[in-house]
């Protein structure tokens, strides 16, 4: 072996693989035909190339470190998704229990009408009309395979939406990272101008609903529908009137932090004042999205709008009581809160 050069193989062929330590303590490998120095000179330029690739001021270990940090961080819930929202109470609402509701929005890079609404046929993540049909999109907050932030699923279906072709739909919207902020997107600022509906009939035009296979099929997803409508008035929060059959319901999804809440639901059940007036029943709470939604069982043979005094009276009642915690309860309210955390479920 002359010089420097590594043994060749017989017959001409690859050259053996051999080791040798180089200064840095790697492991080199040697190709056919290359010097010591050749070898060691493209192993310094290799390591040059990828310290290049590497953040500034970051060790390679520590670009790692931050590496996998940001991939937990892609796997992490948010803990109140909507917070930013001026209509978060409602978003929760129709992410959850309303049946059949959409909102216009106004998106950032997109031309044509787009609404937000409950869920889509087949409970795909966002469609778009065909161009005949006026190529209007839609999203949907409620999904056959929600991801683990539903505003992080919202902005990727609002991104994908930008690129859309008319009659185009996005079967399963969960987020992937690439995302923008829903932020970036919509509004946070814009009010929830919401239409409420008692069937499904707004998913497809007419011209489509005159096919009897079509028509069948609307008419089973009609049936599913429990009747719905949002009770307005001057109180926090959104309110939802809801009839399942035997009693109706009010979820009401209130904005505060759920721990306060809970402390002043507690004092207001305590003094015998947490209901909505004359064929109400205080049913319990349920927290989803990082806020707290209190239910109450009610006659369903009085119009839904009967209820907006009873609730605004009770939000001033509540209002009272958060403005009012010394963070010490009387045995009554201990008791009264006891008996409104054994009603409460988590949804998230």
């Amino acid at each position: 072996m002359g010089g420097d050069k590594l043994p060749r193989g017989g017959c001409g062929l690859a050259a053996k693989l051999g080791r040798r330590r180089g200064g840095s303590g790697l492991v080199l490998r040697w190709g056919r035909g290359l010097s010591v120095r050749q070898v060691r000179i493209s192993s310094v330029a290799k390591k040059n190339k990828k310290n290049q690739d590497l953040p500034e001021g970051m060790s390679r270990r520590q670009a790692k470190l931050a590496a996998r940090a940001a991939e937990r961080a892609k796997l992490q819930r948010d803990a109140r998704p909507y917070a930013d929202f001026a209509m978060e109470s409602d978003l929760v609402a129709l992410q959850e229990f309303v049946p059949s509701a959409r909102v216009k929005v106004e998106v950032e890079g997109i031309d044509f009408p787009v609404s937000l609404v409950t869920v889509l046929p087949g409970a795909v993540a966002a469609m778009r009309r065909a161009a005949e049909d006026g190529g209007e999109g839609f999203v949907a907050l409620q999904t056959q395979r929600p991801g683990d932030n539903p505003n992080r699923d919202l902005a990727y279906a609002l991104n994908w939406m930008k690129t859309a072709q008319p009659g185009a739909a996005l079967e399963v919207g969960v987020a992937d990272g690439n995302e923008p902020e829903l932020t970036d997107l919509l509004d946070p600022k814009a009010d929830a101008e919401i239409v409420v509906e008692q069937d499904f009939n707004w998913w497809l035009t007419e011209e489509h609903q005159d096919n009897p296979q079509v028509a069948a099929t609307l008419q089973r997803a009609n049936d599913s529908v429990l009747p719905s409508e949002k009770v307005r008035g001057e109180f926090k929060g959104a309110a939802w009137w809801i009839d399942p059959g035997e009693r109706a319901h009010i979820r009401w999804v209130r904005p505060e932090d759920e721990n306060e809440l809970l402390n002043a639901l507690a004092r207001v059940h305590a003094a015998g004042e947490l209901h909505l007036g004359e064929g109400s029943k205080f049913a319990g709470v349920f927290r989803t999205h990082g806020v707290m939604v209190p239910v109450w069982d009610l006659d369903n043979s009085w119009e839904p709008q009967t209820w907006q005094k009873g609730l605004e009276a009770l939000d001033k009642k509540i209002a009272e009581a958060l403005a009012n915690d010394s963070g010490r309860f009387s045995p009554e309210e201990q008791k009264a809160k006891q008996t409104i955390v054994s009603r409460e479920v988590t949804i998230r």
